[in-house]
């Protein structure tokens, strides 16, 4: 193909509507595969519902995991921040009993004192101060929260600018706030796995999608450096791009 004739393949994956946090379009066609870690985000939630009378899904995004998380505590609730998701999450989540707040994990939250059992958290951000004030003396904070070393080899692929506003952003750091907050860490992971992709196409929709990554990303203004990686991954059959990831379970 010429030059222009692969911009506009590109162009066609940059264009592909991506709606709440869904990336089905890559993962059920095997297009971007992520390497397993050592614990399960979803195993580790569901152990801790057994029991909980009250719950809250922090950045539940389009609610697409906390929707196959039945049956819920009696009473059950979720919070996101980006406006379109929002939308996303109150048609799925509320038919099933979910109250769903607009909110970022920065906000002040509308939740009594000590009233929640259980708050889980999926690569949202948080306040720890606020979570001590929310959860119930014997509740739980759950999270698994994307590390500052995520993803960078991306931008370092593409030429792209590195921010390092989350550089910080690893487990012990997070565990050194929680603890100044007043929690107890009951459990701790963190590890560095890797996205593979097999096809150029797949890197284009997920930047789109994650769009801090690069902030000024455009298939024209990245149109040398995406062919140059697309004729890598055509000689090499994919490219691995590293993951930082970190969990932990803390108590009040």
């Amino acid at each position: 193909m010429e030059k222009q004739e692969w911009l506009t393949y590109f162009q066609k994956e940059a264009e592909i509507p991506f709606t709440g946090w869904d990336f089905s379009y890559l993962t059920r066609t095997g297009r971007m595969k992520e390497s397993p870690l050592s614990w399960n985000y979803t195993s580790i939630v569901l152990k801790q519902m057994k029991g909980s009378t009250s719950m809250l899904d922090m950045g539940t995004g389009g609610g697409e995991v906390l929707s196959l998380l039945q049956p819920f505590p009696e009473r059950t609730f979720a919070t996101e921040g980006y406006p379109p998701n929002v939308t996303v999450a109150r048609n799925r989540l509320e038919p099933l009993g979910v109250t769903v707040v607009e909110a970022d994990g920065e906000d002040p939250l509308p939740f009594p004192d000590h009233s929640l059992d259980l708050v889980i958290n999926r690569h949202e951000s948080y306040v720890p101060s606020e979570l001590h004030r929310m959860i119930a003396s014997d509740g739980l904070f759950i999270t698994q929260q994307v590390g500052g070393q995520d993803n960078l080899e991306l931008n370092r692929l593409l030429d792209a600018p590195i921010s390092d506003l989350y550089a910080h952003w690893n487990l012990n750091y997070a565990v050194d706030e929680l603890k100044q907050a007043g929690f107890t860490i009951l459990d701790q992971k963190e590890e560095m796995g890797f996205t593979r992709y097999y096809d150029i196409g797949a890197i284009i929709y997920y930047v789109k999608a994650i769009e801090w990554q690069i902030l000024d990303f455009t298939v024209e203004r990245y149109a040398e450096e995406l062919l140059a990686l697309h004729k890598r991954i055509e000689s090499e059959g994919y490219v691995d791009i590293p993951i930082h990831r970190f969990f932990l379970i803390a108590q009040p």
